[in-house]
């Protein structure tokens, strides 16, 4: 079923996984093996303190190509016992091979999560009836909610607008992280369908809003998130100063969090505030003492404490 420009703009757009989401890290031992205790620990801070309304566990964020399957299922299991009575659970499966994804859903439909998020095959740069077919087999394959992962700057191949349309049409094929930068075509896909599009870019997050997005899938909101969440109520009650506010507090730290890899710097902010993170896996490389001077000074930038 199609929707016109008229029916869309008429709808009240849906929050199928609330408005705040983190895509988590994977808290490790100092030996690079899971810290269930402080998964279970970090899913609670972002949840309670941070204000989440769910956790993304195995994106990128969460060393997703790291980490065996049977550390994918253990970490969905762990987070789903630790807050899933009170947040969504969203499950990263995307793989470029739609066979292993289609296994990795099933897997997390198993473990209890409930949604998955899946991105866009990298590398091997399928056509857009190749996306078509790879996202609709997905969706076909479990009774979870999708959100799909539009990232051309790391899969190398943008879910076109028409193509975003036509996969808008799939029962279970309810939300998108948005990632491609491109406000335009994100303004066209909202108005055209009835697909919750997340911010996936934490500095895009309120002129994002404005052209029809329904929350952030965030990596700054490690430490952000209450105040990211101030800044989405503040644009629902339509109060755009302190909308506007927020984002230029916020902004030294939704992009200083990029300054390299975004998993680094979160698992070192984390670390100076004491709660579970430890070290990230080859072959990426711990936040050098220079990177968490800077992450500090992003921190007090934005009016926010980085612990010495």
């Amino acid at each position: 079923m199609t929707h016109d420009h008229l029916d869309a703009a008429a709808r009240p757009a849906s929050r199928p996984f609330g408005r705040l989401i983190t895509a988590m890290v994977t808290p490790f031992t100092p030996d690079g093996s899971l810290d269930l205790d402080g998964v279970a620990q970090l899913a609670s801070h972002l949840v309670d303190e941070q204000g989440n309304d769910a956790l993304v566990v195995n994106g990128t964020t969460g060393e997703s190509p790291t980490t065996t399957e049977a550390e994918k299922e253990q970490l969905i299991r762990t987070v789903v016992e630790a807050v899933g009575d009170r947040a969504k659970v969203v499950a990263g499966v995307g793989t470029n091979d739609t066979r292993h994804t289609i296994e990795l859903a099933a897997a997390a439909e198993k473990a209890g999560a409930h949604g998955l998020l899946v991105v866009t095959p990298y590398y091997n740069k399928p056509p857009q009836a190749g996306l078509v077919r790879h996202f609709t087999a997905v969706a076909d394959a479990t009774g979870l909610p999708v959100m799909l992962y539009d990232i051309p700057h790391r899969s190398g191949v943008p879910i076109e607008t028409e193509t975003l349309v036509r996969l808008g049409e799939h029962g279970r094929i309810v939300a998108v992280k948005d990632a491609k930068g491109d406000l335009t075509e994100t303004s066209w896909v909202t108005s055209r369908t009835a697909l919750a599009f997340y911010c996936g870019e934490d500095a895009l997050t309120l002129p994002a809003l404005a052209v029809g997005s329904v929350g952030v899938v965030g990596t700054s909101t490690h430490f952000t998130g209450a105040l990211t969440a101030q800044l989405i109520d503040a644009y629902d009650a339509g109060d755009m100063p302190t909308a506007l506010a927020l984002h230029r507090r916020l902004l030294p730290l939704f992009t200083g969090i990029f300054r390299t890899q975004g998993a680094i710097l979160v698992k070192a902010g984390l670390a100076a505030q004491g709660l579970p993170a430890g070290p990230v896996r080859p072959p990426l490389v711990d936040a050098t003492d220079d990177e968490i001077a800077q992450l500090r000074a992003d921190f007090a930038a934005a009016g926010l404490e980085l612990p010495e």
